[in-house]
């Protein structure tokens, strides 16, 4: 088997289940992470043979991709900001819409200001080391409920080469914080089970539900805990942003402004949806 006869074998196998721009992705992403060959030189050397034990890999890659396991899973990595990340079943896959809450936060931010930032819910980490990574001047700190996340977490900062303060804390029993930070950032549970029906079966049978789900009558019991922790534990001009249920926009606001942030600003995703908010005191 060569590259070219590799491709129509992607093709196939997997042509019914997913759109074919989706198998293509699905090629290059596996034959870049397995053999190491760009696009480029994937086009340029069409006949390069394959070694059966790589054969053996995507073979099995395939059958997995037929269960709909997530790619990234199958890699075990993936891109979050331009930066490399290493996720498996214990983290969710970083989406793009958290990119746009992170750049967010570092367009709002002063480069060169000492900041305090501190991320909860971390799981791969995606939030924390990115802004770590280009907040060279900031201090964060990140925390999670569950070990084997900030496990992930702690070897994706080595990785990026970022030192970052991880702490096993579960929020929703926690009474306060012993600092207080500019910035509190937060992408917590938020898909309610009524929902459920909308998530694709690679989500729903691969990806951790604790980090995805909360009750269909406590929606923002996340946000409105966090919420309370930060109007005691925000600097003067402090900003605690979230990323947020698209159909909760509204709800969550109403909540904030309750809680007594008196400055909220709702944005939009680059699909349209209400994704994300910033609020201050």
């Amino acid at each position: 088997m060569n590259i070219s006869t590799l491709k129509s074998f992607f093709h196939e196998e997997l042509s019914g289940m997913y759109p074919d721009s989706e198998i293509e992705s699905f090629y290059h992403i596996l034959t870049e992470f397995k053999l190491k060959m760009s696009r480029i030189d994937k086009a340029l050397n069409p006949t390069k043979s394959i070694t059966e034990q790589e054969k053996t890999y995507f073979t099995r890659a395939i059958e997995l991709l037929k269960k709909e396991t997530p790619v990234q899973y199958i890699t075990k990595e993936t891109e979050f900001y331009s930066l490399p990340f290493e996720v498996n079943e214990n983290v969710l896959i970083p989406r793009p819409e958290t990119e746009e809450l992170v750049d967010w936060i570092i367009q709002s931010s002063n480069k060169s200001t000492p900041l305090k930032i501190l991320d909860i819910g971390t799981g791969s980490g995606c939030i924390a080391i990115s802004l770590a990574k280009n907040l060279p001047s900031a201090q964060v700190i990140a925390i999670d409920v569950s070990e084997l996340a900030l496990m992930v977490a702690e070897k994706n900062a080595k990785h990026n080469h970022v030192t970052i303060k991880f702490t096993k804390q579960d929020i929703l029993s926690t009474e306060k914080f012993i600092e207080n930070f500019d910035i509190i950032v937060s992408n917590p549970p938020y898909v309610r089970e009524l929902e459920k029906e909308e998530i694709k079966k690679n989500v729903l049978e691969y990806e951790p539900h604790t980090a995805l789900f909360v009750d269909d009558n406590n929606a923002l019991v996340f946000y409105k805990k966090i919420a309370d922790l930060a109007f005691t534990h925000l600097t003067e001009n402090g900003k605690l942003f979230f990323e947020i249920n698209q159909y909760l926009g509204q709800q969550t606001l109403d909540m904030l402004r309750e809680k007594g942030f008196k400055k909220n600003k709702l944005k939009k995703d680059i699909f349209g949806n209400d994704r994300m908010i910033l609020s201050q005191k």
